[in-house]
């Protein structure tokens, strides 16, 4: 589980590291599925290629919307490179509004009682 935690509105970057232990190159075709994929990106896209004995790291991006926690699955889908297949990797998303902060602060003047 990969949990995002921030303001109300903000955007949280989380990051996923792949290592390949083989010496053949690794090809993962990622997509974001739930209830809340849309809250979620890939701001980098969705093919990620991880070189032989190498790692690399993917970045997953999160803008809240609603103060109700959101939920997704980041599903890594390998794809055969020279018969070489990856297992499929699934990551749990979960966030978390900790704190709400103003988009602006305006200031009235009124009478709080008229007869």
């Amino acid at each position: 589980t990969i949990e995002f935690t921030g303001a109300l509105h903000a955007t949280v970057v989380k990051q996923v590291r792949l290592k390949n232990p083989s010496v053949k190159t690794l090809v993962y075709n990622a997509t974001l599925v739930g209830r809340d994929a849309d809250d979620f990106s890939l701001p980098k896209g969705n093919t990620v290629t991880v070189a032989p004995k190498r790692q690399t790291s993917i970045n997953v991006e999160f803008t809240s919307r609603f103060l109700r926690p959101a939920e997704a699955v980041l599903l890594l889908i390998s794809k055969s490179v020279g018969g070489i297949d990856g297992a499929t990797l699934t990551f749990s998303l979960k966030s978390e509004v900790k704190r709400i902060e103003p988009a602006d602060i305006l200031k009235c003047k009124s009478p709080c009682y008229e007869l």
